[in-house]
Order: C-alpha cells, then structure tokens, then sequence
C-alpha cells in the first residue's frame, strides 16, 4: 500500500507513488487479456463455431465488464476521498456499501441475462450454427458474473487506498489457473468430461471464483486497510444514492460508447475484409499503446481522491499534471513510430498486401489523434478521482454518437469516400472531445463535486 496523499510532501515523491500505482494497474489491463486468448487459442483446435461463440460473446461480455467496472469507479472515489482524510470509518463504510450494491446489481444481471440470452443473440443475428454454443457459454458466464463483480470491488477498494499490486498478484492467479484448467475441461483429460465451448465458460467461472475467495478473504480479515463488515453490508439509501450518482454516469457513458464501437464495426465491415483486417489490428495496436493511459487514470483517480480528501487540491492538480506529461511522452513515440512504420506494424500481424495497405493510410491519418485522446483518457482520472463524473459521461457519448459514428457514416457512406472517411471521423472525434474535455477540465469543479462535509 503507498504512503497516503496527506503524507507526501514533495512533487518527486508524488511520482514516485503515480508510478508505483499505475504500473500494476497497466499490467492487469494486459493479463486481463489473456483470458480470451487462452480461450480462443484451445478453442481454435476445435472449430470455427467454437472460436465465434466466444467471438460473438465477447463483446456483450465486455459491456457488462464495463458497467461494473464504471460502478466500482464510485466506490474507488469515495474511498480515495475518505482516506484521505485519514477516516477508516468512512473506507470500512463505503467498502461495505460498494460490495452490497455491486453484488446487487450483479444478481440483477445476471437473473435478467438468463432469460434474454436466447432473445438477444436473436437480434445480433448469430448464425444457426454458432447459436447453441453461444448460448452455452453465455449461459455460464452470466451465472458467474456475482463473482467477477466481487473482484471489481477488491479490486476498485485497494486502488482506492493506494494498494494496486495486491489485484495485480490475485488477477495473475486467476490467469494461470484458467489456463491450466481450459484444456483439461474442454477436452476432457482423465475422468473430466470433454465440454468443448462449456467448459471454456466454466474454467473462467471456476478462476474467477477461487480470485473472488481471495479477495473475500483479505477484506474479511482487514489486515490490507481495508475491513469488510458485516454491519456496513446493511444498504443505507443515502449512501447507495450517492454511489450511484457517481458510478452510474461512468457506467453510462462507457456502455454507450461499447455501442457505438458495435455501429461503427458494422460501417467498417460494408467495405470487404482488407478494411475489416486492417481496422481490426489497427485498433487493438493503438488500444495496446493506450494501456498506460488507462493505468495513470486509474492511479490518478485514486490519488486525485486521496488528495481532495486532505485538503490538498494543489496536490490534486500536481498529480494530473504528472500523468499527463507523462503519457504525452509515451504516445508521441508511440503514435511517431506508428506513423511512419505503420504498414510494418501491420505486416508483423497480417502479411497481405491489400491489408497493408489499407492500415498503413490508417496509421498516418489516424496516429497524431490519439496522442490527444491519450491525455483525455488521463483527464478522465481527475473527474473519477474529484467525483465529477457527468462530463466523462457526456463526452464519452458525444465521442461516438456525436461526431464519431455520424461523421463516418457522412464521409464514407454518404459522401462516398471509403474508409478514409472513417479514418478521419476518428480523428475529428479524438481532437474534438480532448479538447473539450480538458476544457471542462480548467474549471476546476472536480475539485469541489463531492461535499467533504456529507461524506
């Protein structure tokens, strides 16, 4: 656990704690991978309609991730903001409401998404022979979804106190023992069974689970600073308000924009395969090189609260000006590299010609934009951290269903440009919401949203 907000007392030692929290947060983004690729890897030796299941189930998958990632977020602010002020009260407190509030809603998914599975793979119009298996997975994973919103809690609570290695070390577990368990249940090894797609879903539930028990464990015990007890798992209205008020902006926000993703992969795909291919990669290198923009928000977010709490909002400011120096350093040789190397890049993935092609006007269009949305991503921290969450709200939608998704749909559909249409609709939104963003930002209410007095 890092030295709390209210003890630092220089800017270096200041950094030193950013780079200490937002390192582990950066690495469990990328484990966090692995779960699908260990799927699909054991998955591919089987079929196609095995790998689509997962496919296809990924993405609803991960807007459920996002909703209760963007939940806990509230949970990490309040208990940021209540730490610093050194009230351990106030952390147990909201600890407690977190957990019986996420746990809540995740029962209410996970009953509702039972029953609508079949409804809405319907209307996504998964293929016949894809259905069954889909359905099958998606069946297992809604079952285990309580036990990956228990780990959003441990994992949002010890942020939220300066402590990220702790969800690094559980995350890494439960990666090591899905993989081990992934070919032994869906092939069957010994007396197990062989359960092809199923036992993909159940191997996820199982390592989720045993991390969820762990997690469990430490906060039952207290000895992390942090407490789990009982008599604060009792929900009392104004705190469940409160959490929802600062959670559901984020969670909004985050699913919306999860949509436009889906609507702007539908115009893609009007273009053929060397598009589809190009985009594909393309995004997931830039989304890789964004992955320490995701950790400083996180680690800002936390030590944003933190200093809030105490009193600090210099400190507050120093910290945000740290993350965002910082990311500017990392993107602008990332994104310069992409530019100039991008057909390369693309290449190292997909060695054909058309593709390259495609991705390499991409990379040059497209690079310079992300650096501004990198250090949007790190602003988006300050407004976690400060409590502030309608403007990430506004300008997450606006990013996609705003300009985003209409501009693409105007210049390359309408007007008829292909995809460089859809190139620049990702720059025009990138430049246009960072700016707005840290616009918002220079009016210094994610200093003052929250009330200290009614925490």
């Amino acid at each position: 656990m890092s030295t709390p907000a209210s003890e630092i007392t220089n800017p270096r030692e200041l950094y030193a704690t950013l780079l200490r929290l937002a390192t582990p947060i950066m690495l469990a983004n990328l484990f966090q991978m692995f779960y699908n690729l260990a799927d699909a890897f054991f998955l591919g030796r089987i079929g196609r309609e095995a790998v689509s299941a997962v496919a296809i189930s990924f993405n609803i998958v991960m807007l459920i991730v996002v909703v209760g990632s963007g939940l806990a977020t509230a949970g990490q602010t309040l208990i940021s903001q209540s730490r610093g002020r050194g009230d351990q009260k106030r952390v147990d407190f909201y600890l407690g409401q977190m957990t019986t509030s996420l746990l809540g809603f995740s029962l209410i998914i996970s009953l509702a998404g039972g029953v609508l599975i079949p409804a809405l793979l319907a209307l996504l119009q998964v293929p016949p022979d894809a259905f069954p298996q889909t359905q099958q997975y998606l069946r297992i994973i809604f079952a285990g979804l309580p036990f990956m919103f228990l780990f959003f809690v441990m994992q949002a609570a010890m942020q939220g106190i300066g402590d990220s290695m702790t969800p690094l070390l559980i995350q890494a577990g439960t990666i090591v023992l899905n993989i081990a368990l992934d070919p032994l249940l869906i092939f069957g090894v010994g007396p197990l069974p062989r359960m092809e797609v199923a036992g993909a879903a159940v191997a996820t539930v199982i390592s989720r689970s045993m991390g969820s028990a762990v997690a469990l464990l430490i906060l039952l015990r207290g000895g992390r600073g942090l407490h789990l007890k009982l008599r604060n798992l009792i929900p009392k209205p104004a705190a469940v308000r409160l959490f929802f008020r600062v959670g559901a902006p984020i969670s909004v926000g985050q699913g919306l924009s999860g949509l436009g993703f889906v609507v702007l992969q539908g115009i893609v795909n009007g273009f053929g395969t060397a598009v589809i291919a190009a985009f594909g990669v393309g995004t997931r290198i830039i989304g890789l090189f964004n992955m320490p923009a995701i950790g400083f928000s996180r680690a800002t977010a936390s030590l944003v609260g933190q200093s809030i709490g105490a009193g600090r909002p210099d400190q507050a400011k120093t910290v945000l000006r740290q993350s965002v120096l910082t990311i500017l350093a990392f993107m602008s040789v990332g994104m310069t590299l992409t530019f100039f190397f991008g057909n390369l890049v693309v290449r190292f993935f997909v060695d054909d010609a058309a593709v390259v092609e495609v991705g390499a006007v991409m990379f040059r269009v497209v690079s310079i934009s992300v650096i501004p949305f990198a250090l949007f991503t790190v602003a988006n921290g300050a407004f976690q951290g400060g409590g502030d969450t309608k403007p990430v709200m506004y300008l997450n939608v606006a990013r996609l269903w705003g300009l985003r998704v209409p501009v693409a749909y105007v210049l390359a559909v309408a007007i008829g440009i292909g995809p460089l249409g859809v190139w620049m609709s990702m720059v025009v939104s990138n430049v246009v919401i960072a700016a707005a963003g840290f616009w918002i930002l220079s009016k210094g209410r994610w200093l003052t949203a929250l009330d200290q007095s009614a925490l």
